[in-house]
């Protein structure tokens, strides 16, 4: 039914009289963020607990560290550093009896360079330079520590803050690599060095190695030459890079990281990787980086894993260090060095590659000590606060985003993937939030998955489709999408594939008519991107591929598939070929991007009111943003003529966005050079309405573009047009009355909420 929408920008919210408001918003003891929201007042202890233990961990980093900025530069201390007069290394190992340093360099000697043992489970090595004053580790040289424990076990490691690993091709293991290329091969930078926050965030995610047409490993220096070009036309204003940190095993999608502080080195090196955010840059494109640091490969011989030979030293010992379903390794956030290790991480990607933002993978199990296995959150606020907490990660992650926001104001974006929707999760460190900017809708695409899988088309649940888009907190922001990477994941397969199926192999030609099965497919694939990007959040987000309906599915090589990487690339030759109808679907998703940069529809704190979400015609109708009226009529077979839409502006409308344009494979049946007068009559629940022709399965937004004056309105206005007989403004008519109750009920329900 419509409703408002429950995330009701705040400048539409007048709290300045609201007594409940009042009492908490000036609270500074992490409590503020209950002025917001109610319902979390009979959780105000649990607030104060966890926000006193951050300001604990931060007051103490603050007297032994001289605060976040020189605490988060660990990497300027630890690892293998060229300095004037040599290399130092530094090593955090609290259980080793001995550790030293072994490679290239000494002719693999294991013991000739033996670290001393300093306070707090320090390690430390100097290696003067040679008499001819090179560096006594050559460039590209491997190395490797070698740990002894004091039941005298040696134990081969790469260094933890090692930054450039290969692969070695007879063991498969992997070595770290000193890198310190000459400085005519260090990369120089060429734009700025960070973008500044886009006013309208709208994500590319993808993944380098996948970047490649061809059935192989894609490349840095592939992905700035061929992909990034893609990104800019198609109107996106981020990427946010995949599995960038080290892993091994390819298969995992980078998140079984087992060097932290190394870049995968499949897809090039560190310097190429520069090349392509600088690139990137001079676009005006932000770059953001799928970082994980919700766990870490179990693998011991190539990562972290019981570096110093204990299962405890970056992890929680026993079973509380390990993650049942993943088959990974869970930090224990309360090490004073593990916090080091993870803050230093953030800072280190930043300073060197530039990188603008993050996105935080696995947030949810972050959270609780349960890290969300067998729940469903759906018992109330008592979910997110008490024992289940994992409060140490939670400081954690205040501390990362206070550090990022301090140290990067104008250009750094947190993004927290939580399914479990914890309260604050978005919300300012100051008033006791976790400090994120952004939280993905996790629940929409698995929504539209379960629609395509359950539901024939006359059956969806217009009422449904709009309540799991707008079921977001009204003030922490959200970035919504139709399917990222793991809605294609094998088992699964991407949207387009749901809707076309096998026939998307013979019957995609541009030069025949298409099918029932695709033209339905491609029709409701353009309206699923629309709905959701308008209505779903805050920002946006798209899968690499997916713009032009990728068919299939992501699988990367593994034994189960004969390690083939048929389909762990991306067919762009299917959008570029003119003869096949992919085209037109990179065109609409082109064309929504031009339209929202020109009407502004998805954005932070701008308008949003449902109108009407009709079961019997299959229709939604919205505002959003700067005088737009979005429709979506989704039934199968019946168009709609003069079909009364109400509005909240009062003037002259056109169609700035056509699913049914022929330029993206419709019929072309609305005519975008005809002006849409707004009736000044109530419809809906509205001041005014507009009467449009709704074609079966099209959606379109209309522009305001002339607001009409008080003069302009009176002249309008006139005695009351009647409904149409025909069956769908006839049923609209009836339920009138019955859809203003409603839409007053649920204003007062938000105002309730709000209080």
């Amino acid at each position: 039914p419509p409703r408002p929408a429950p995330h009701t920008p705040p400048a539409m919210h007048d709290l300045t009289n609201d007594p409940h408001y009042l009492a908490w918003k000036d609270k500074t003891d992490g409590t503020a963020v209950i002025a917001y929201d109610p319902y979390l007042e009979p959780h105000a202890d649990g607030l104060r607990y966890r926000f006193s233990k951050y300001l604990e961990k931060k007051t103490a980093i603050t007297q032994a560290e001289g605060g976040l900025e020189q605490f988060s530069r660990g990497y300027e201390k630890f690892g293998l550093r060229k300095t004037k007069d040599g290399v130092e290394y530094k090593e955090w190992a609290p259980a080793a009896k001995e550790v030293y340093l072994f490679g290239d360099f000494n002719g693999w000697n294991r013991y000739s360079h033996k670290c001393k043992q300093e306070e707090f489970g320090m390690w430390t090595l100097t290696i003067p330079n040679k008499e001819d004053g090179t560096s006594p580790i050559p460039h590209k040289t491997k190395v490797k520590t070698m740990i002894v424990t004091h039941d005298n076990m040696n134990l081969d490691r790469n260094p933890a803050w090692a930054t450039v690993l290969w692969q070695n091709p007879e063991s498969f293991l992997y070595d770290a690599v000193f890198w310190n290329p000459p400085v005519a091969d260090q990369y120089t930078w060429k734009h700025q060095k960070f973008v500044k926050k886009p006013e309208a965030l709208r994500i590319y995610e993808c993944h380098v190695g996948m970047g490649s047409n061809d059935p192989k490993v894609g490349t840095y220096a592939e992905f700035t030459k061929n992909v990034l070009p893609q990104v800019k036309a198609l109107g996106y204003t981020a990427i946010q890079v995949m599995a960038i940190m080290e892993h091994a095993y390819y298969a995992s999608f980078g998140y079984h990281v087992t060097n932290f502080f190394a870049v995968s080195s499949r897809s090039g090196t560190p310097e190429e990787l520069k090349a392509l955010i600088d690139a990137a840059h001079e676009m005006g494109i932000q770059v953001l980086m799928d970082v994980v640091h919700s766990h870490a490969s179990s693998n011991a011989m190539d990562g972290i894993n019981q570096f110093d030979g204990t299962d405890h030293q970056y992890f929680h010992e026993g079973e509380a260090g390990r993650h049942s379903l993943w088959d990974s390794r869970i930090f224990n956030y309360g090490h004073w060095e593990v916090v080091r290790f993870l803050l230093s991480n953030l800072r280190w990607y930043m300073e060197e590659y530039h990188f603008d933002g993050f996105r935080f993978d696995g947030v949810t199990s972050m959270l609780y000590k349960h890290h969300g296995i067998g729940q469903s959150f759906g018992g109330g606020y008592g979910d997110y606060f008490g024992f289940q907490v994992d409060i140490d990660a939670c400081v954690y992650m205040m501390l990362a985003n206070e550090m990022m926001h301090q140290l990067y104001p104008d250009s750094c974006i947190s993004i927290a993937e939580d399914v479990s929707g914890m309260p604050t999760l978005c919300r300012p460190v100051t008033e006791g939030g976790l400090g994120f900017d952004y939280r993905l809708a996790m629940a929409i695409p698995d929504k539209w998955i379960e629609i395509l899988k359950k539901y024939k088309d006359e059956d969806w649940n217009m009422g449904d489709i709009v309540h799991s888009l707008t079921n977001r907190r009204w003030n922490e922001k959200t970035v919504c999408y139709a399917e990222s990477h793991d809605q294609a994941l094998v088992g699964d397969k991407t949207m387009a594939f749901w809707l076309m199926d096998a026939e998307m192999y013979t019957n995609m030609s541009a030069k025949q008519w298409p099918s029932a099965c695709i033209e339905r497919g491609i029709a409701l694939h353009k309206m699923i991107r629309l709905v959701t990007y308008a209505l779903g959040g805050e920002a946006y987000l798209n899968f690499m591929g997916n713009e032009f309906g990728h068919p299939e599915w992501i699988d990367f090589p593994r034994a189960g598939n004969g390690w083939s990487y048929e389909h762990a690339r991306r067919r762009w030759d299917l959008a570029y070929n003119e003869e096949l109808r992919y085209k037109f679907m990179w065109k609409w998703d082109q064309a929504m991007h031009q339209a929202e940069e020109k009407s502004i529809f998805c954005r932070p704190d701008i308008h949003q009111w449902v109108v009407l979400a009709h079961e019997m015609d299959k229709v939604i109708a919205f505002e959003k943003g700067n005088r737009n009226l979005f429709v979506f009529n989704f039934h199968p077979t019946q168009s709609y003529t003069d079909y009364r839409v109400g509005t909240f502006w009062a003037g002259k409308y056109k169609c700035v966005l056509d699913s049914d344009a022929r330029e993206v494979d419709g019929q072309g049946r609305i005519h975008w050079d005809v002006v849409h007068q707004s009736h000044n009559h109530e419809w809906m629940g509205r001041p005014y309405y507009l009467q449009l022709y709704l074609p079966a399965r099209t959606c379109q937004v209309y522009h305001c573009y002339e607001p009409e004056t008080d003069a302009e309105k009176e002249l309008h206005s006139g005695p009351p047009v009647p409904a149409s007989p025909d069956h769908h403004t006839t049923s609209v008519a009836v339920t009138a009355d019955k859809l203003r109750e409603i839409a007053i009920s649920g204003a007062a329900q938000a105002k309730r909420e709000r209080k």
